[in-house]
C-alpha cells in the first residue's frame, strides 16, 4: 500500500471505532461483540506502531470511551480513568511480565505479586468523597471528563453516603463498577437487551426516582485522586474498602507467577455459569503501589495492569431442563433451558439441541455442565459436556415416541433425495389436530411475509388461542371484538386499531395467501410459482376435487417433495375447511402476469428500514409486477435505495458514495403512479 492508501485505511478504522465507542458509552447499545471491538482496536494500534505518520485524536491510544453526553453536566476527573491493555493468551501474559521486568531492570527470577480481580461487565463510575461525605459521582466519559450522575448513583444502596472510619482518607475518588445481578435482570429483561445495557440506561435517567426502581449494585476496586490514603498495596486497599462499607469482588486473589494466573483464569471461567453477575475477564494488577508508581502509564493505559479477556462467544452453564418444542410442520426440536449466561453481550438462557441424534451423539443430560457457543447471529448451541461434573444419579434423556402436545406417534421420515432417514422426528398428526402445531400455524399465518397483520403478533395469537377466541385462521376475520375490549390491557381504541388492521388485510395476493397456509416445503418463492400456475384462488381450491396433483410436476421449480406435501395438505379435511372458510371471507387477488414493459423496467431496488403501511414483501412484489428487480446489497448494480424508519446507515453511506438515488416510500409509489 502507498501512503495515501494507508491513511485512508486508518481513517476508515478510526471512524468505525468512534462509532462503536459512541454507541457503547453514550447510547448503551454495543454494535459489535467485545471480540470484534478488541480486534479493531488492535489493528489501529498496530498501524500506528508501524506507520509513525498516522495519528488521530479519536485513536484508542489517545482516548478512553467517548466524550460525555450533553444530557449531563461535564466534570473533569482529578486523575484520568484509564483503559486497560488486553491479553488473550498465556503468551500475551508472558510478554506483559517481560516488559515489566525490562522496565524495572529486574531479572526473570524477580517475583511479582498480582492482584487478580474478575472484571465485572458493568458501567465504570468514580465516587468523590471529602471528609467521608459522598460529594459527587461521575461516569467514565472519555476518561478525562465524565458526566455528573451523582443523584442517580446515590440511589444505589451499595454506595455509602457517609463514611465515619478514622482511617478513611480526607479526600479520595473511589472507583468501581455499577451492574445488575442476573437474577434481578430476569424481572426487567423485557425492557433491556442485557444486564449491562440495563445498568447503563438506568444511570442515564434524568429522574433519579426512575433509577431508584432498578436494582443496581456497586463493586469497588480502585481509586483515582487520593489525599491521606495509608495503604501500600492493592490487596490491603481491597480489604480497607470492605472495612469502609464497600462491596468487593469475592473472587479477588493475590497470585504469583504466570502459570498460576492461567490456572486461576481457567478456574474462574468454569465458575462463570454459577455466578449471579457477568464477568468478561480477569484484571491483573501489580500489587505493590510503589512498583505501580515506578511503572507509570503508557498512552492511556497503565503499564502495571492488563485485562485477560474470556472468549466472548463461549460460556459455561448448566442444563436445567430439556424442553421439546413443536413447529408448524410438526418437527420436534429439543431446547436446553440453561442457567442464564452472558455471551458476547447477550444474556443466553436457551440453547438449541438440534435433534434427537445430536442429543445422543453428545450424550446431553439434565444437570450437565456444558460449554455453550454463540457465533454471530447463530442460535446458541451446546458444544460439549463436562463429563467430570456430571451428577452421580444422572440419567440419559429419552426422546419422546409420542407428541408431548397431542399424544400422536412421532416418526422419522425417509428422505427420497438423500436416501436416508431424517434426523428430525415429527408429530404424525395432520393439520390442526395438534394444538402446538395449530398455534405455530396461526403465528405463521399472521407473519410479515404472509398476512402481516399489525397488532396481531405472536404473543397476542397465543393469548387469543388460550382464551378460545381463535382456533383456525378464518376465526381471525370473525373475532368477537366486544369480548376483546373487556380483556385486561385492551381498550376501545386498541380494539378499533386491531379491527382496522384485520379488515385492511382481507384483500391479499394469491401468492401470499398460498404461503400463509404453512404447507410444508412451500416457501414464498414456491408460492409465487404456484400462484402463476393457478392464476386464481378458485383454480387452487379445485385441487381438492380434481386431484390433478401429478400435473404440478410439470411446473418448473416444483418437485416431487413439494407435490407430495401439497397432496397431503388437500387430503386433510380440516385444511379443506380452513381453505373454504378463508375463501368466503377474503378477497384473494388473481396472480398478475409479470409485465415485460412495466414502469420499472430495467431498474433495480433495495429497501432499508421499516416502511409504514407496507411490508418489504409487498414492495418486492410491486417491483416485480412492474418489470423491476430487487437486489440484496448496495453496489454499482443498484439504481434506487428505498429508505424507511431506522435505515441502515452503512447502506445509506455506501449509496451516497456510489451516487445511487435515495428515495422514500412516497417517492417510490409516485414512480408507480400511486399515492401512499
Amino acid at each position: 500500500m502507498n501512503k495515501k492508501e494507508i491513511k485512508d485505511l486508518y481513517k476508515k478504522k478510526i471512524k468505525l471505532i468512534d462509532k462503536f465507542n459512541k454507541s457503547y458509552y453514550n447510547d448503551s447499545n454495543p454494535l459489535v461483540p467485545d471480540r470484534d471491538y478488541d480486534q479493531l482496536k488492535k489493528e489501529i494500534l498496530s498501524l500506528e506502531d508501524e506507520y509513525k505518520f498516522l495519528a488521530s485524536r479519536k485513536s484508542p491510544s489517545k482516548i478512553v470511551g467517548h466524550k460525555p453526553s450533553k444530557n449531563f453536566k461535564k466534570v473533569q476527573h482529578r486523575v484520568p480513568m484509564l483503559s486497560l491493555s488486553n491479553a488473550f493468551s498465556e503468551e500475551d501474559l508472558n510478554n506483559f511480565e517481560k516488559r515489566i521486568l525490562n522496565y524495572l531492570s529486574e531479572d526473570k527470577d524477580f517475583k511479582i505479586s498480582y492482584s487478580a480481580e474478575p472484571k465485572i461487565d458493568g458501567i465504570s463510575a468514580s465516587l468523590i468523597y471529602k471528609n467521608g461525605v459522598l460529594e459527587k459521582g461521575l461516569s467514565r466519559g472519555d476518561g478525562k471528563e465524565g458526566e455528573d450522575i451523582t443523584d442517580n448513583l446515590k440511589t444505589i444502596k451499595d454506595i455509602p453516603k457517609l463514611i465515619k472510619s478514622k482511617n478513611f482518607p480526607n479526600e479520595i475518588d473511589i472507583r468501581g463498577e455499577v451492574f445488575i445481578q442476573n437474577s434481578d435482570f430476569e424481572n426487567i429483561k423485557e425492557k433491556f437487551a442485557n444486564p449491562r445495557n440495563a445498568a447503563s440506561g438506568s444511570l442515564r435517567q434524568k429522574n433519579p426516582e426512575d433509577t431508584k426502581k432498578i436494582p443496581l449494585k456497586f463493586i469497588a476496586y480502585t481509586f483515582g485522586f487520593e489525599k491521606g490514603l495509608k495503604v501500600d498495596n492493592q490487596s490491603d486497599y481491597l480489604n480497607q474498602l470492605s472495612n469502609w462499607g464497600f462491596k468487593t469482588n469475592p473472587l479477588n486473589k493475590l497470585i504469583i507467577g504466570i502459570k498460576n494466573l492461567i490456572k486461576n483464569y481457567n478456574d474462574v471461567e468454569k465458575k462463570r455459569a454459577n455466578l449471579d453477575f457477568d464477568i468478561d475477564g480477569i484484571v491483573y494488577k501489580i500489587n505493590d503501589f510503589k512498583l505501580q508508581k515506578r511503572l507509570g502509564n503508557v498512552a492511556n493505559a497503565p503499564r502495571w495492569a492488563i485485562a485477560h479477556k474470556f472468549s466472548s462467544n463461549k460460556g459455561i452453564s448448566k442444563v436445567l431442563e430439556i424442553d421439546i418444542q413443536i413447529g408448524r410442520t410438526g418437527a420436534l426440536t429439543p431446547v436446553a433451558k440453561i442457567n442464564p449466561i452472558n455471551i458476547g453481550g447477550v444474556l443466553v438462557s436457551n440453547a438449541t439441541l438440534h435433534n434427537e441424534d445430536e442429543i445422543k451423539r453428545k450424550d446431553i443430560r439434565v444437570g450437565d455442565t456444558v460449554i455453550v457457543e454463540r457465533a454471530g447471529d447463530v442460535i446458541p448451541h451446546i458444544l460439549s459436556v463436562d463429563i467430570n461434573k456430571r451428577p452421580d444419579k444422572s440419567i440419559k434423556f429419552i426422546f419422546p415416541n409420542n407428541c408431548p402436545s397431542c399424544g400422536s406417534k412421532t416418526i422419522k421420515e425417509f428422505n427420497k433425495v438423500t436416501k436416508k432417514i431424517d434426523a428430525v422426528r415429527r408429530c404424525s398428526s395432520e393439520g390442526y389436530y395438534c394444538d402446538k402445531i395449530s398455534i405455530e400455524k396461526l403465528k405463521h399465518f399472521v407473519s410479515k411475509e404472509a398476512f402481516n397483520i399489525d397488532g396481531l403478533g405472536k404473543k397476542i395469537v397465543e393469548g387469543f388461542w388460550d382464551l378460545k377466541l381463535i382456533k383456525f385462521p378464518q376465526d381471525i376475520f370473525t373475532l368477537d371484538y366486544n369480548k376483546i375490549e373487556k380483556l385486561e390491557g385492551w381498550g376501545k381504541l386498541s380494539v378499533q386499531n386491531l379491527k382496522y388492521s384485520i379488515n385492511q388485510k382481507k384483500t391479499i395476493s394469491l401468492e401470499r395467501f398460498i404461503f400463509s397456509l404453512g404447507i410444508r416445503y412451500i416457501g414464498l418463492e414456491n408460492a409465487k410459482i404456484l400462484s402463476k400456475h393457478f392464476i386464481s384462488f378458485s383454480n387452487f381450491q379445485k385441487l381438492s376435487i380434481s386431484n390433478k396433483f401429478d400435473d404440478l410436476l410439470n411446473i418448473d421449480g416444483i418437485g416431487e417433495t413439494q407435490v407430495s406435501s401439497i397432496k397431503s395438505f388437500f387430503a386433510n379435511e380440516i385444511n379443506i375447511k380452513v381453505l373454504n372458510g378463508l375463501g368466503s371471507l377474503l378477497n384473494i387477488k388473481n396472480a398478475s402476469v409479470k409485465k415485460n414493459n412495466g414502469l420499472l423496467k430495467g431498474q433495480s431496488f433495495l429497501v432499508t428500514g421499516k416502511l409504514n403501511g407496507i411490508s418489504r414483501a409487498e414492495v418486492k412484489s410491486l417491483i416485480e409486477e412492474n418489470s423491476g428487480n430487487t437486489v440484496s446489497s448496495v453496489s454499482n448494480k443498484l439504481d434506487f435505495l428505498i429508505i424507511g424508519e431506522k435505515p441502515t446507515k452503512k447502506k445509506i453511506d455506501s449509496a451516497k458514495e456510489l451516487k445511487i438515488k435515495i428515495i422514500d416510500h412516497a417517492e417510490f409509489l409516485k414512480m408507480l403512479n400511486k399515492t401512499s
